[in-house]
């Protein structure tokens, strides 16, 4: 069986590739790619695969931006360290999903749920369409609010940040305005896109848009401040540091 990886870490990919050989050693690895645009690159110039192993995010984008530029007809098993409300439309519209660290038994179960839906003839090509638009329509896309006696929608395109205070949670717009929430700020951020939020401590989970400087707090901290919130400083943690730098130059 002839099979492509795209899987931007290079240790998760070699230890597929070896977990796959491991469980059938006549698997055909015809490469194992990084990127959206090599991914695109290779499908529009090779013989298509009989199955791809997919991760979720890529180093320069999401991975279902392949689909917009390649015509793919060949069953999909996704990759993902997502644990959000997207891996529900996994389990009911793909071949299957393999949450990270990919675990042998689930590999192998994969696996043959792969064959038994390749040899029933599935239109895979209709599966990930609908798949496409579950993922993009799983986060939130505005946050019920109430203001008094009255109510009001806020899109996330408006809302600059999130914050925990005085053991409440809190939205606030672009325009200064802050509203209650009935959620954790754990709960928020599975709720919200990751390419456009980002939890830099514990208190704050900012928009990226709303971002107005970055500096050197410390020799290993960074300082952010905000639109409308210029005299704050929001400190990143530490250890998300490392994962903040990341985010933004993605």
């Amino acid at each position: 069986m002839n099979i492509l990886i795209i899987e931007d870490e290079r240790l998760a990919a070699d230890k597929l590739e070896k977990m796959l050989l491991k469980i059938d050693p006549e698997i055909n690895i015809l490469a194992r790619l990084e990127s959206v645009i090599d991914s695109i690159n290779w499908l529009n110039s090779h013989e298509k695969p009989e199955l791809i192993f997919l991760d979720i995010q890529l180093d320069d984008g999401i991975s279902f931006e392949i689909f917009d530029s390649v015509k793919i007809e060949t069953p999909i098993i996704f990759t993902t360290a997502f644990d959000s409300y997207a891996i529900k439309a996994f389990q009911v519209n793909s071949i299957d999903y393999l949450l990270k660290p990919i675990e042998d038994q689930a590999l192998r179960k994969a696996l043959e749920k792969f064959h038994s839906i390749y040899n029933a003839n599935l239109h895979q090509v209709e599966k990930l369409d609908l798949l496409y638009k579950q993922i993009v329509q799983s986060y939130k896309t505005r946050f019920f609010v109430k203001i008094g006696n009255h109510f009001h929608s806020v899109s996330v395109d408006e809302i600059q940040c999130f914050l925990i205070q005085e053991r409440g949670t809190f939205l606030r717009t672009n325009n200064g305005k802050k509203f209650d929430l009935d959620y954790s700020l754990d709960q928020v951020q599975k709720m919200i896109d990751p390419s456009k939020f980002f939890r830099i401590n514990r208190n704050y989970l900012i928009h990226i848009d709303s971002i107005q400087d970055i500096y050197s707090y410390s020799s290993n901290r960074l300082g952010v401040k905000l639109k409308m919130l210029d005299h704050l400083d929001m400190i990143v943690s530490r250890e998300k540091v490392s994962d903040f730098k990341q985010w933004l130059d993605r």
